[in-house]
């Protein structure tokens, strides 16, 4: 796994513990984050998290007091889900219940797909699997999705092999 950076080490501290209690259904963490977890060269702004729609209701009405009530959420026209951003130690937080994407055929459900569990100093972080996170990203279909996309691929290519030399 690529080194995580400590900004994004703080927010994830607090915010996993909080997730595991309590949220009611499954949860992951996706964007920047989830692909740095797997191993992905990227940068990290935010912790993107993906809930239920009633566990986005749960979580916006206990952390009431964290919500960034001025920011304002790019794409509208493309993503809609219950949204709100907190503002967490270390990286701000964007929670994302029953999130959706227009992607020019209608309104559909973003999947996760299938959850790993990476570890972290003894946290488990469930995120999308390489694939699905690929998947993900490239149905996103913006530049910096396209981006994560192809830092994503880079972890499915072999390990460069080094050349065998033969003596005579």
């Amino acid at each position: 796994m690529s080194h995580v950076p400590p900004a994004l080490f703080v927010a994830l501290t607090e915010l996993v513990p909080e997730l595991h209690v309590h949220c009611a259904d499954p949860w992951c963490l996706i964007g920047s984050a989830g692909a740095l977890l797997l191993g992905a060269d990227v940068g990290v702004g935010d912790v993107d998290v993906l809930v239920s729609r009633s566990d986005a209701e749960a979580l916006t009405a206990l952390w009431t007091e964290r919500r960034d009530t001025a920011h304002v959420p790019t794409d509208g026209d493309r993503f809609r889900s219950h949204y709100a951003r907190f503002r967490f130690p270390g990286l701000p937080v964007e929670v994302m219940g029953g999130l959706e994407l227009d992607a020019g055929d209608g309104w559909q459900p973003v999947s996760p797909g299938k959850l790993v569990l990476v570890g972290l100093q003894g946290l488990a972080v469930p995120v999308p699997s390489l694939d699905d996170q690929i998947r993900i990203f490239e149905s996103f279909g913006r530049d910096k999705d396209r981006a994560r996309a192809a830092a994503l691929r880079k972890l499915h290519q072999p390990r460069s092999v080094l050349p065998i030399v033969s003596s005579s």
